[in-house]
C-alpha cells in the first residue's frame, strides 16, 4: 500500500476543516450532523473521522484554528482590527474565502461556552493565544510610545477582549452592524496615547 505523504495529509485536515467551518456557521455544532459534515467536506465519514476522534475534537480543532489565525491578525495588526474584519464578514454561512469567516466559528464557542462545562474546560486550555498576542501586542505599542500608559496592559487587554466579545453578541443578534466602525475607532483611540499639544 502506498503511503500518504505529509503535504496530502495536510491538505485533507485542512479541506475537512473548511468544509467544516461552513457547515458548523450553517447549522450550528448541534445541527451539524455528520451527514452534513460529510457533505460539505465532500469526503466520507471514516475520511473525516480519521483525522479527528468525534465531532467535538473537529469542532476544538476548528476554534483552535482560528483562534490561531484570530492571534496572527492581532500580532500584526491589533485586536480592533479582527474586529473590524467581523464586520466586514458577511453574515456567517461558512464562506472560507473572506477573512473574517471565524464569525461563525466564534459565535458557537460563545454559545457552547455558556452551555456546556466540559466544553468550556477543554477550551480554556486553547484559548490563551489570543489574550497572549493581544497583550504582546500592546506591550509592544507601549514600548514604542504609542500606548496610554495610565493604565496596564492587562487591563487594557481585558477591555479590548470584553469589547470584541460584545461584538460578537451584536452580530449575533443580528443587530445592525454598518455604523460600528466609528465605535471601533473610539475604541482604537481609548487605548492609544494621547500627547499634549501646546
Amino acid at each position: 500500500m502506498p503511503r500518504v505523504s505529509q503535504d496530502h495529509l495536510d491538505a485533507r485536515r485542512r479541506q475537512i476543516l473548511d468544509g467544516a467551518r461552513a457547515c458548523f456557521a450553517r447549522f450550528g455544532y448541534e445541527g451539524a450532523t455528520v451527514r452534513r459534515l460529510e457533505e460539505a467536506t465532500g469526503l466520507s465519514r471514516g475520511a473525516i473521522f480519521h483525522h479527528f476522534r468525534d465531532k467535538e475534537s473537529l469542532f476544538l480543532a476548528l476554534a483552535e484554528d482560528d483562534a490561531l489565525r484570530m492571534a496572527e491578525v492581532v500580532a500584526e495588526q491589533g485586536l480592533v482590527q479582527v474586529m473590524r474584519d467581523l464586520l466586514s464578514a458577511p453574515a456567517p454561512t461558512g464562506d472560507a474565502e473572506h477573512p473574517a469567516d471565524w464569525l461563525g466559528t466564534r459565535l458557537e464557542v460563545s454559545r457552547r461556552l455558556r452551555t456546556d462545562t466540559e466544553f468550556r474546560a477543554r477550551w480554556a486550555e486553547r484559548s490563551r493565544q489570543l489574550t497572549d498576542a493581544t497583550r504582546q501586542r500592546l506591550e509592544r505599542q507601549r514600548e514604542a510610545g504609542n500606548l496610554r500608559d495610565d493604565v496596564d496592559v492587562d487591563v487594557l487587554t481585558s477591555f479590548l477582549e470584553l469589547v470584541l466579545e460584545g461584538l460578537v453578541s451584536h452580530l449575533a443578534m443580528g443587530l445592525p452592524a454598518d455604523d460600528l466602525e466609528p465605535v471601533l475607532d473610539l475604541v482604537e483611540e481609548s487605548v492609544r496615547r494621547h500627547r499634549r499639544t501646546g
